[in-house]
């Protein structure tokens, strides 16, 4: 026998089976912990909102019988283990039709508005201790349009329109008053960050502002009474404009305040790349930021992984020859910007990348819906983020996910991207949910769709699957024999630790019983 032979080819084949040994297999999400209602999509309608600082979840639950003159909701809190706390029933006036839910600490808080009388607002607000509900009803006289909701030391904030201009409503609960905030009075087109940091009890505020031309950022620092106490601008001294951006608490800024969010080349639509600053260096006698880091896309390890590799590379082939000749290769991506999210000495920032969809009769000319989704070829913008045309999306296509950690200082440590497959929603809403896992060194990212959780674990820089999933459990016991035959009005939402609440309304097959309709919220949870 000839040893050497043996020898090499034993060698060659652990050489071979070694880059897959390398590989961590991916961890897959533990289940098990579900609740039930017995409702039905098309007479019911519940609202899911998570709790983290106390490990519950609270349900809105509209039980509207027919032909009442009153509506019926019941708040319903639940643990960590999904069991019931406590369940208030509360009656809300027929012509008030329900908004928008948000939560500060245990408690929660919801928003109707007249269907007959739009500047007419109604507001229910529980204990999350005690399930006590108050009730507030304000008759604003100018609030139309309705966009955000955020609580900050027992008072509301809420984005709202009036007369073209975006501006904050404040509703001071304790006191059974409303006031529309000066200091936030932004004309048409504008875009609008909100960050409650409730342990400063301090709203701050990111608006942009456009001259049609050039973009800039103002940053507002409010008191949870409304009083201004700080305005400044962000703004570049080249061609850049920063058109959104996202703040780190001001809590957190011992080691740096971080300002993050996308910068464009002279378009406010799209997105060049991402810019970072440390707002506590300050700014020199000219009113500049050294602090100020731009990271063009192109320049991104995975930004362009959900291209075929040879796009892909040709593209990063054009961007250094134009790059040499000191010329930018122009990107035109649309980015919907998520909260950063505390990781190790940092944050992470995630921007979902996205196209709006048209029907087949708007105008069909040069960048409309019978071209590929390119980000060099799309035209026209939804006024859901308040730029742009007048031709409005039916839809929006999401392709992929970037996810890049920075430090307090604005540098950009790591990127990743997380692809989506054949993503589409009819509002512009966050798609994906991020939670750091246990290890403190990697994250999941995850999106829902019908049944089925999709994920991606993302460790840093390094390549990991894209297309990792598993299916929603029906049963408490992974062996019961039922299915799930359709699955309606999913969502996901991040809670606490390494946890996700997935939801949705459900027809569920079983062996030996009838079908059954459930409202449903699973924990997906990461070890």
């Amino acid at each position: 026998m000839n040893y050497g032979y043996a020898f090499w080819y034993f060698f060659l084949l652990i050489g071979w089976a070694w880059p897959g040994l390398a590989q961590p297999t991916p961890p897959t999400p533990v289940q098990g912990v579900r609740l039930e209602l017995p409702l039905e999509m098309y007479s019911s309608d519940v609202q899911v909102l998570p709790l983290p600082q106390d490990s519950s979840v609270l349900l809105l639950v509209d039980k509207n019988p027919l032909g009442s003159r009153r509506s019926v909701y019941e708040f319903q809190k639940y643990d960590h283990r999904l069991q019931p706390r406590w369940t208030k029933s509360v009656e809300v006036p027929r012509e008030f039709e329900f908004r928008l839910l948000c939560g500060e600490g245990p408690d929660a808080y919801a928003l109707f508005q007249s269907e007959s009388v739009e500047h007419r607002l109604w507001v229910a607000a529980v204990a999350g201790g005690s399930g006590q509900v108050r009730t507030y009803q304000f008759d604003t006289k100018l609030a139309r349009d309705i966009y955000d909701l955020k609580a900050l030391n027992g008072n509301l904030f809420v984005s709202v329109l009036v007369d073209n201009h975006l501006t904050i409503l404040l509703l001071d609960l304790a006191a059974n008053k409303f006031q529309f905030l000066p200091s936030v009075y932004e004309p048409l087109p504008a875009q609008l960050s909100f960050l409650a940091d409730s342990a400063a009890r301090r709203a701050e505020f990111v608006l942009s502002q456009t001259n049609g031309f050039k973009t800039r950022l103002q940053l507002k620092q409010l008191s949870a009474q409304g009083s201004l106490l700080h305005s400044e601008f962000v703004q570049a001294e080249s061609e850049r404009g920063l058109i959104s951006a996202q703040i780190s608490p001001a809590t957190d800024s011992a080691n740096g305040r971080l300002l993050a969010g996308t910068y464009t080349l002279r378009d406010a639509r799209y997105s060049q790349g991402l810019f970072a600053a440390d707002l506590s260096a300050g700014v020199t006698p000219t009113g500049s930021r050294r602090s100020l880091r731009f990271y063009d896309f192109a320049n991104l390890k995975h930004f362009f992984d959900f291209m075929s590799p040879g796009r892909a590379a040709r593209l990063r082939q054009r961007s250094e020859k134009l790059r040499a000749t000191d010329r930018v290769l122009r990107l035109r991506y649309r980015t919907l910007i998520h909260d950063l999210i505390p990781f190790q000495d940092g944050y992470v920032l995630v921007a979902e990348v996205y196209y709006p969809q048209y029907r087949q009769n708007a105008y069909s000319g040069f960048g409309g819906p019978y071209l590929p989704y390119s980000p060099y070829r799309y035209g026209g913008y939804n006024n859901a983020n308040w730029y742009g045309g007048n031709r409005q999306a039916d839809g929006y296509r999401i392709t992929h996910a970037l996810v890049c950690g920075f430090d307090n200082r604005g540098n950009l440590l790591w990127d990743n991207t997380f692809v989506l497959k054949d993503v589409y929603s009819n509002s512009l809403t966050e798609t994906v949910r991020l939670r750091p896992l246990p290890d403190g060194q990697r994250v999941a990212i995850a999106y829902l769709d019908e049944d089925k959780f999709n994920y991606k674990v993302i460790d840093h820089t390094a390549p990991s699957p894209n297309d990792l999933r598993v299916d929603l459990q029906t049963s408490a016991l992974p062996t019961g024999k039922e299915k799930a035959t359709s699955t309606t009005q999913e969502g996901l939402l991040a809670w606490y630790g390494s946890r996700f609440l997935a939801f949705g309304f459900q027809t569920v097959r079983t062996e030996k019983a009838p079908n059954r309709e459930v409202f449903f919220v699973n924990v997906m949870r990461f070890e």
